[in-house]
C-alpha cells in the first residue's frame, strides 16, 4: 500500500525541486502519493510544478494556508495523510526584519497548526511521521576560528526569521517530548539553485549583473555563508525521512564556505561581467557573521554527503537563470 504523505510549501523554491527530484522518482512514485499544499504568496509560483502536478497521477495540489488552523484540519481529515515534510516558511532575513508578524505567524503558529493535526492522525496511525525542515540560522553567528555547527550546538537566533525557525524547532521537538509525535528535523545551510526568489543573494547577483545594474552587497562583503545546492539538500531531507531516527536532528552542510564578495565575484567571472558592479551598501541589522556546518551525522548514520561540487552546481545555476530570465521577468 502506497504511503500517502503531505507536502507544504512545494510551489516554492526548495520544495519544487524536491518535486521535480525526488518526488518524480519511479522508486519514490512507486510507493508513495504526494499531497502537495502551498498559499501561493511571492515566493510560491504553482507554474514551478504545474507540469508535473497535471501529468503525474500520485502528485496532488491545494492551495491552503497553513496559518488557516480550519483549513488545515479540513485537508488532514480529508485526506489523512501517513506523513509530513513540512517545508513551508517564510524565509527572507530582510523581510523578517521590517515585519517580524508574518514570520511568526506562518512559521511558529503555521507549524503548531500542522503539528496539532498530525497528533489526530497518529493517534489512529502509529507509523505517521513529521519531518521538519529548518535552517542553519538557528544556532547563531560563529567567529572565523571557531568549529562548525553541530546538532549539539545551543540555538541562539539573532534574527526574527531565525527566531522563528528556532521556535517552531522547539515546538516539534516538544510534541516528541510530550506527545511522542515521530518528529525529525533537518538544519541545512544556505540553499541556492533554479527557481529561488528574486530576492535572494545568488538571484540578485545574477540578475543584476544580466541587467547591467549595481550588485548590492552588504557592509564590506566580508560575512561568510556555507552554500549547498538545492539537490543535495533534497536528497538529504529524503534520506533522514527514510532513514533518520524520530526525535533526533541532522545537519545538512554543502562543505563550501565562501565569503559573499567572492561569491560575487565569483558569479561575475561565470558571467563575464565586471567587478565594477558590486557595490557596498550599509549592513544589515544584526548580520550574522558566520555559518559553518558539520554534518558528519549524517554523513557517518545515513550515507549522506552533498554530491555537487560549489562550481559546477553553481554554474547550473546561473545556466538556469540565463535561460529564464526574460521568461520570469
Amino acid at each position: 500500500m502506497k504511503r500517502k504523505v503531505l507536502l507544504t510549501g512545494c510551489a516554492g523554491f526548495i520544495g519544487s525541486n524536491f518535486v521535480k527530484k525526488i518526488a518524480l522518482k519511479k522508486e519514490v512514485s512507486e510507493k508513495h502519493d504526494f499531497f502537495i499544499l502551498d498559499a501561493l504568496t511571492y515566493a510560491g509560483k504553482y507554474s514551478h510544478i504545474q507540469k508535473e502536478i497535471e501529468s503525474q497521477p500520485h502528485l496532488k495540489f491545494e492551495q491552503a494556508d497553513i496559518r488557516d488552523h480550519v483549513k488545515i484540519q479540513q485537508i488532514f481529515a480529508r485526506e489523512k495523510f501517513d506523513s509530513v515534510i513540512h517545508f513551508a516558511a517564510e524565509s527572507h532575513v530582510d523581510r523578517s526584519i521590517a515585519n517580524p508578524n508574518i514570520f511568526v505567524e506562518t512559521n511558529v503558529l503555521g507549524t503548531l497548526n500542522l503539528l496539532q493535526e498530525s497528533i489526530r492522525l497518529f493517534e489512529k496511525n502509529k507509523h505517521f511521521k513529521f519531518l521538519h525542515i529548518s535552517t542553519d540560522e538557528v544556532y547563531g553567528s560563529l567567529k572565523l576560528e571557531d568549529p562548525a555547527f553541530t546538532e549539539e550546538t545551543p540555538i541562539a537566533p539573532n534574527s526574527p526569521y531565525s527566531a522563528s525557525k528556532a521556535s517552531s524547532d522547539l515546538l516539534v521537538r516538544a510534541f516528541y517530548e510530550t506527545y511522542k509525535l515521530p518528529v525529525l528535523i533537518t538544519r541545512c545551510s544556505n540553499n541556492y539553485g533554479p527557481r529561488q526568489a528574486d530576492e535572494k543573494f545568488i538571484p540578485v547577483v545574477i540578475k543584476n549583473a544580466l541587467l547591467n545594474k549595481k550588485i548590492p552587497v552588504y557592509g564590506a562583503g566580508m560575512n561568510i555563508r556555507d552554500w549547498i545546492f538545492v539537490d543535495d539538500h533534497n536528497e538529504g531531507v529524503w534520506s533522514v525521512f527514510n532513514k533518520g531516527r524520530v526525535g533526533e536532528v541532522y545537519n545538512l552542510g554543502g562543505q563550501s564556505e565562501m565569503k559573499n564578495l567572492d561569491l560575487a565575484k565569483k558569479i561575475l567571472q561565470i558571467l563575464r561581467k565586471p567587478e565594477g558592479l558590486i557595490e557596498f551598501v550599509t549592513d544589515r541589522k544584526g548580520h550574522d557573521f558566520r555559518y559553518a556546518m558539520d554534518f558528519s551525522k549524517a554523513k557517518n548514520n545515513l550515507g549522506w554527503s552533498p554530491e555537487h561540487s560549489f562550481d559546477s552546481a553553481l554554474k547550473i545555476t546561473v545556466d538556469w537563470y540565463k535561460n529564464h530570465f526574460m521568461v520570469d521577468k
